[in-house]
């Protein structure tokens, strides 16, 4: 009986360990066959062809077939500019969604994208949460973090235009309620200005409503996805007054 027990106990050790050994399939940091990490992706030339596998965070818009998504894995993130989606495809694309995207990797006034691509939902599930990058404001390596879900802490609101606005509507001021939210903030004596972009949060969010009640001189904390517009210009999805 002692030998029996003593083989049992082997056995379900044996079995054990390979199960841990299947673990593999389900880290999110695994990448299929054929499938670049973020580090070769960063280093593909423009124009190339990519082929990544990520994981949605955010939806910013869907029209004629083409979404362009927010995504993100453990080691970078991926802007998909107006990649080839049905509708019914796009309702399927919900936060922590994993999907494999092939495409070609472009620039636009310094954000970098993929564009004309293609994709298919695959198993898996990776939400990121926030990268506090307020001390890499007005540095350099701000930049290897574009694209990220970031947090901003900690900064003074300033006035917009010469009339002392905490926002306007639109880049220069044109537009009305619903068109984009552009707002300034400041962090140790430099400015920068920050987005609330109406396609990925419209008039109807609390973002939208808290940057249309901001005051010049409040001090807020943020978070948003770290968007490029010649330049540092994060698109902003949470606002809170300290």
């Amino acid at each position: 009986m002692k030998k029996l027990f003593a083989l049992c106990l082997a056995l379900t050790l044996v079995l054990s360990l390979a199960g841990c050994g299947n673990s593999a399939s389900n880290d999110t940091d695994a990448k299929s066959e054929g499938v670049m990490t973020y580090a070769e992706y960063v280093a593909a030339d423009l124009e190339s062809q990519v082929v990544v596998e990520t994981y949605v965070q955010a939806k910013q818009s869907w029209w004629d077939n083409k979404a362009t998504v927010y995504t993100q894995d453990k080691d970078g993130a991926y802007f998909l500019y107006n990649m080839a989606c049905s509708e019914e495809d796009y309702a399927k694309l919900v936060p922590g969604t994993k999907i494999k995207v092939t495409g070609y990797k472009s620039e636009w006034s310094g954000e970098v994208e993929i564009v004309d691509a293609t994709f298919e939902i695959e198993d898996g599930s990776y939400i990121a949460e926030a990268f506090d990058a307020t001390s890499l404001l007005g540095t350099d390596e701000l930049i290897n973090h574009q694209n990220q879900f970031v947090s901003f802490k900690g900064m003074t609101v300033e006035a917009v235009n010469d009339n002392g606005d905490a926002f306007m509507y639109n880049w220069d001021g044109s537009g009305e309620d619903g068109n984009d939210l552009y707002f300034n903030v400041s962090l140790n004596g430099q400015t920068y200005t920050f987005t609330v972009e109406s396609y990925l949060c419209d008039n109807t969010t609390d973002v939208y409503a808290a940057v249309k009640n901001l005051k010049v001189g409040d001090t807020v904390d943020m978070e948003g996805f770290l968007y490029w517009y010649e330049g540092v210009n994060p698109h902003i999805t949470s606002v809170t007054v300290k």
